[in-house]
């Protein structure tokens, strides 16, 4: 599925204005440019202190909050763009999302709200809030005040969780999945934060989330659930073999309905636990911990991601159609990076390149000049497969061949792609530099091998 507007000047705003970058020959999107702040700030390196379910100096192998956050931030992206979101979007809102979240899991947030009730409270989702838009040192803004990352609207959106302050909260219920009891008010923004709130939702109706924000959301569930069977597995505190028990199974059925669905009867469950069971990569061996079981296991929790994440981008489609109406998101996603697609960007690096090659160097410059003239250009015109020879390889001053009004690529350009075709391939770029058929013998592939 993929959209088919683009994110307007509105989800691209920042909450302070800054000055325009220099145009690099590919330069980055505004949503490229948060997830590279966020990559590179202090609070995301925090995590690795963090715990998940087994702390993380008991074992090489457990997850801590950062590679939690990396899976959460994979997952997410795959099914955002799948679904018509912008994956830079949905990937950075993933690597934001456990940032307020203090160690010691949900008991250390509740001990931080107690000890702060005279001031608000704590919560983990207004925290990961308050370190996107101002502990976070990286802008200031025209009072001196700072903004932390200064994130675009879009990005700030679909990191809000909960986009409610304390008081439009429900009172807890429930249990956490690691079994605790619920017991700290969810809400999005602490009062103090209302001005940035207000204004990165600016325009939205009531309590309702963008699309990306859920996508986040069922990122994160998919993941912890299926990594933490994975660790409880590896770590000898779950055997898969217990769940063929009539008994052990009753008893874990009991606890999904005191946890998360209260109307649930053992017979849709077994129901279920079947159609697990009949998966190609469910393990029909006990964990021994040999590298061979590891890999099994590894088969399991990949697949197990899949069909979650299957099933819901189907259900989505089948409710909402191809393209998903306004009822399920606010922001209009523009279409997923080629990159993303698995295909080569229309026009192709080269031949943008060669259309702005400086005058003398090459082709001359388009009328009117400018990076669309020049892009504009190099897709009408022949492509520099059609010469034989990559761009990078033509003599200094060389014509691009007939079409171009010379008489093709000369004696020095053939035997520098004839020297390049001897050496061995090296695998450091994303396309290959050469056209499929000039590929060496035993190489003609449709996609470089290192793109999996």
């Amino acid at each position: 599925m993929r959209s088919t507007g683009e994110y307007d000047e509105h989800a691209r705003a920042r909450w302070v204005d800054e000055p325009p970058k220099r145009a690099a020959p590919h330069g980055r999107t505004p949503f490229e440019r948060d997830r590279a702040r966020l990559v590179h700030s202090a609070a995301l390196r925090r995590l690795a202190a963090k715990t998940q379910v087994v702390g993380p100096q008991t074992d090489d192998f457990v997850r801590n909050r950062l590679t939690h956050t990396l899976e959460v931030a994979q997952v997410a992206r795959d099914l955002g763009r799948t679904l018509g979101c912008d994956p830079d979007i949905v990937e950075t809102a993933a690597l934001a999302h456990d940032l307020g979240h203090p160690p010691f899991g949900h008991n250390g947030e509740r001990a931080l709200d107690e000890v702060s009730a005279a001031c608000g409270g704590f919560e983990g989702n207004a925290q990961t809030l308050r370190i996107l838009t101002r502990l976070e040192a990286k802008t200031f803004g025209p009072a001196g005040r700072s903004v932390g990352l200064n994130l675009t609207r879009a990005t700030l959106d679909a990191s809000t969780k909960y986009p409610w302050p304390r008081g439009g909260a429900h009172d807890p219920h429930g249990s956490h999945a690691d079994g605790t009891l619920r017991a700290v008010k969810k809400f999005g923004v602490y009062d103090d934060d209302l001005p940035v709130f207000d204004w990165l939702r600016e325009g939205v109706e009531d309590r309702r989330r963008c699309v990306e924000a859920q996508v986040m959301d069922l990122a994160d569930d998919v993941a912890y659930s299926v990594h933490d069977l994975e660790d409880g597995i590896v770590s000898g505190k779950i055997e898969l073999a217990w769940l063929t028990d009539a008994g052990e199974r009753a008893d874990v059925w009991a606890t999904v309905r005191d946890w998360y669905l209260p109307d649930v009867v053992d017979d849709e469950m077994d129901a279920a636990m079947r159609l697990l069971q009949e998966m190609v990569t469910w393990p029909r061996t006990p964990y021994d911990g040999s590298r061979r079981a590891l890999a099994s296991l590894k088969d399991l929790t990949s697949a197990l991601i899949g069909l979650f994440c299957t099933q819901v981008r189907d259900a989505t489609i089948e409710k909402y159609g191809d393209r998903p109406p306004d009822p399920l998101r606010r922001r209009r996603g523009g279409p997923a990076r080629d990159r993303d697609r698995g295909r080569r960007p229309q026009g192709g690096g080269r031949a943008l390149r060669d259309a702005r090659r400086r005058p003398g160097r090459g082709a001359a410059p388009p009328a009117g000049g400018g990076h669309r003239a020049g892009r504009a250009a190099a897709d009408a015109g022949p492509r520099v497969a059609d010469a034989g020879v990559p761009g990078r390889l033509r003599g200094r001053g060389q014509r691009r061949g007939p079409a171009a009004g010379g008489r093709g690529p000369g004696r020095l350009a053939h035997r520098r792609l004839r020297r390049r075709l001897a050496r061995p391939a090296r695998l450091t770029r994303v396309h290959s530099p050469l056209p499929r058929r000039c590929c060496p013998p035993g190489r003609h592939v449709d996609s470089p091998p290192w793109q999996g």
